[in-house]
């Protein structure tokens, strides 16, 4: 059977002492850190089920600490619950902000202390099983922290943001000018879609889908107009603005409806239109459409 196992960082021995053996006396494993820096190295070697983090301890204080864990990818879903004297609004925002889940307030009863572990380890395990089930889906999902520092993606997700925003071939925050759009949809419920290009000049859009505690959860899209338009552009001998025409003109759009699209005349619509047949060497839209339509297929 499975032990979970509880992380206590903690400077005050009389502390470790009362945590260690209220745990023990659960079923739970518990790994003990005297500092923060104990704690960094700790868990290189062993991944804890849920992290107690003491907030005021000398050289780097809980709020650091937990920082620096959260930028660890394999405790970055590990919940951290903040133990405190401190309990001043301002004290517990900064502790909600650096990356923790909860707190309590010192001095610690045990009791409550244990139900607050079972409920964050039930609600961490929930959210892996849900991101293990959205991997074999092929959804392109992904979530990050508030401040826009990436806490998962599923394997599609991770393929197109190492693409798009990667630092040393791994994606670790989304850009500033998409931190900016994030900040606006967690504030106002802004819901309009973020625009990312590739450095090949590939677009995405990134969707606001919602925010469960810490973890903001978004969702990629490939930007299948402005990809389209690229595929023809790259694979057919036309110009760029002949490309947009064509790819409308494959999506069923009268010569009209271009027109309004691309803010165009009609005649100049009619001018790009014969420009694209002579290059393709067909002789009616039907045609042209089903060449456009060929190399389209495999957007959908």
């Amino acid at each position: 059977m499975h032990r979970d196992t509880v992380l206590v960082v903690d400077d005050s021995p009389d502390t470790l002492s009362f945590l260690t053996e209220a745990i023990e006396r659960s079923g739970a494993t518990v790994l003990v850190a005297v500092s923060g820096q104990a704690a960094l190295a700790l868990v290189d070697e062993i991944t804890p089920d849920v992290i107690l983090l003491d907030a005021v301890m000398p050289s780097m204080d809980g709020f650091e600490t937990c920082r620096r864990l959260k930028a660890k990818p394999a405790v970055a879903s590990v919940p951290i619950i903040f133990m405190t004297g401190l309990a001043e609004t301002e004290h517990i925002v900064k502790g909600l902000e650096a990356g923790g889940v909860d707190y309590v307030t010192k001095p610690i009863a045990p009791d409550e202390i244990l139900a607050r572990v079972r409920v964050h380890i039930a609600g961490a395990r929930a959210a892996q099983s849900l991101r293990a089930a959205l991997n074999t889906t092929g959804r392109s999902l992904f979530a990050v922290d508030p401040s826009g520092s990436l806490l998962w993606a599923t394997p599609q997700a991770s393929q197109v943001l190492a693409a798009c925003v990667s630092e040393n071939g791994a994606a670790t925050s989304l850009p500033a000018a998409a931190r900016a759009w994030l900040r606006a949809c967690v504030e106002s419920g802004k819901t309009e879609p973020y625009a990312l290009a590739s450095p090949s000049g590939a677009m995405h859009t990134i969707s606001f889908v919602g925010r469960s505690g810490n973890e903001v959860l978004l969702r990629l899209s490939r930007d299948v107009t402005a990809a389209g338009i690229g595929i023809l552009h790259e694979r057919l001998p036309i110009t760029a603005r002949e490309a947009e025409v064509l790819f409308w003109l494959s999506r069923g759009k009268s010569s009209r409806d271009i027109g309004e699209i691309l803010t165009l005349s009609p005649r100049t619509i009619t001018k790009h239109l014969e420009g694209i047949y002579a290059k393709l060497g067909v002789e009616n839209r039907t045609a042209a459409s089903f060449i456009a339509t060929h190399h389209l297929q495999d957007l959908g």
